[in-house]
């Protein structure tokens, strides 16, 4: 099993950067690929970013392309997400996820954070 806490969200202005972290426990944290999903207020969750357990490749969605990254320090067992150039339409709630051995390209994640809020003002 692996543990998830995210951290880091907060209330920020359009054009802002933030930080948030997401720290595991339980499990060998570097054998795990790790993910970024949001949920908006009234809508699905959605996926953000995703870097493997290597740390190989990273993928995004196209609406934060550009804008955020997705970073991984097995040392710390903590993954970030560094989210720039913020945008009213990226408000919503921010999930941290993992999947044993999990690739770029994985979608389906066995282990959810409790999530941390992102709001941007105008």
């Amino acid at each position: 099993q692996v543990q998830l806490v995210e951290s880091g969200g907060g209330l920020v202005q359009a054009g802002d950067s933030l930080r948030l972290s997401c720290a595991a426990s339980g499990q060998p944290f570097s054998s795990y690929g790790m993910g970024w999903f949001r949920q908006a207020p009234g809508k699905e969750r959605e996926f953000v970013a995703t870097i493997p357990w290597n740390g190989w490749r990273t993928s995004y969605a196209d609406s934060v392309q550009g804008r955020f990254t997705i970073s991984r320090d097995n040392a710390k067992n903590t993954v970030y997400l560094q989210m720039n150039s913020l945008k009213l339409e990226d408000t919503a709630v921010y999930y941290c996820a993992a999947e044993l051995y999990g690739s770029w390209s994985t979608r389906s994640f066995h282990y959810w954070g409790q999530g941390t809020q992102v709001t941007v003002s105008s």
